[in-house]
């Protein structure tokens, strides 16, 4: 089985993931601001994250089923 991606391409991508993600925290953490307000950058940046991996996987998915079954004949889908 093929697969899609190169193992340097999906290194890449979980690097580029890891530091980003490291950064934003990184940040979150030396803000100068109440631990009350610290708390709540973080949870926006965690649910921000989590949301953006639903919608890639939801789109990808998506994509894969058009391939297979066709496109739906739904107005909703437009």
């Amino acid at each position: 089985m093929m697969r899609r991606n190169t193992a340097a391409f999906s290194f890449m991508a979980w690097t580029s993931f890891a530091s980003a993600f490291l950064a934003m925290f990184i940040g979150i953490y030396t803000l100068e601001e109440p631990l009350s307000e610290k708390g709540y950058y973080a949870v926006a940046a965690l649910y921000l994250t989590i949301s953006a991996f639903v919608l890639q996987k939801t789109i990808r998915d998506n994509q894969e089923d058009d391939e297979l079954y066709g496109p739906r004949n739904s107005d909703a889908q437009e």
